[in-house]
C-alpha cells in the first residue's frame, strides 16, 4: 500500500469499485452492499513472509480458531475500542 493514501480512502476504493462491478455483472441475487466500516491491521516489512504464509493456510488455521474468534482477539491484542453492535454479521 502506498504511503500517500489513506487505508479510509483505500477502502472507499476497494469498496466503489468492487461493489459496482458485482452489481454490473449481476453475480448475486439482488443488489450488493458492502457494511459500513472495516478493520485494518498491519505488520511491519520484516513480517511480510509470515503474513502471506497466514493468508497461504488461512482454509487449515480456521478449522482450528474461527474468523470471529481470531478477529475479536486482534482487537483486543492492538487494543482497539469496539462496540459489538458495529461488528459485521459473522457467517461460519
Amino acid at each position: 500500500m502506498s504511503p500517500d493514501i489513506s487505508p479510509s480512502k483505500l477502502m472507499e476504493q476497494v469498496k466503489s469499485s468492487s461493489s459496482k462491478w458485482l452489481n454490473e455483472k449481476k453475480y448475486i441475487q439482488g443488489r450488493f452492499e458492502w457494511q459500513r466500516g472495516f478493520g485494518a491491521f498491519t505488520y511491519s516489512k520484516s513480517q511480510l513472509n509470515r503474513v502471506v504464509g497466514y493468508i497461504i493456510n488461512q482454509p487449515q488455521h480456521h478449522k482450528k480458531q474461527s474468523f470471529r474468534d481470531e478477529y475479536l482477539l486482534l482487537l483486543e491484542k492492538f487494543e482497539v475500542p469496539f462496540n459489538s453492535k458495529f461488528l459485521f454479521e459473522w457467517y461460519e
